[in-house]
């Protein structure tokens, strides 16, 4: 049940990031740097990402190479959520493959990463647009650390530090 909740939980990460994507270019017509304000803290802009985070390593010859590396980090991650058996890891890691595998998606169709949503306070905008696949590869990581760093289990000592 816990391995089939990881995939399930990729798959409906997966669907809602495409999904949204889906919205911004097909429903909204929304058209490059075109701001569409939708709360007091939040936009919708439109924004190609040619690159990894933060627009690293843009170009087109790199877009099968950087799919391909993901696709392989992907797969890593489901063999992790084969063999977790925590139920905060096994989720963690649905949410994390299910944003890669989106953002793999929108590599090989686009040769880009569609980023659409934008937080600010007022005047000061978060400097990064970022997508509904993006925040569940950091809300995954987040809940991997979290829980590393409240675990129970005391590491033992080696010998050399006794």
């Amino acid at each position: 049940m816990r391995r089939l909740t990881g995939f399930l939980l990729a798959a409906l990460v997966l669907a809602a990031d495409q999904g949204s994507k889906y919205l911004v270019l097909h429903q909204l017509h929304m058209e490059d740097g075109h701001v569409l304000t939708l709360a007091p803290v939040i936009n919708l802009v439109l924004v190609w990402n040619h690159g990894i985070t933060f627009g690293m390593f843009a170009g087109a010859a790199s877009r099968i190479l950087l799919a391909g590396v993901a696709t392989l980090v992907v797969l890593a991650l489901f063999a992790w959520l084969w063999r977790s058996r925590s139920w905060i890891a096994v989720c963690a890691i649905g949410a994390i493959a299910g944003g890669a595998i989106g953002n793999v998606i929108d590599r090989l169709r686009f040769g880009a990463v569609v980023d659409f949503i934008q937080v600010h306070i007022g005047a000061v905008f978060y400097p990064w647009v970022f997508n509904v696949g993006d925040s569940a590869i950091v809300c995954g990581v987040i809940a991997l650390m979290l829980e590393n760093l409240l675990q129970k289990t005391p590491v033992a000592a080696s010998e050399g530090e006794r």
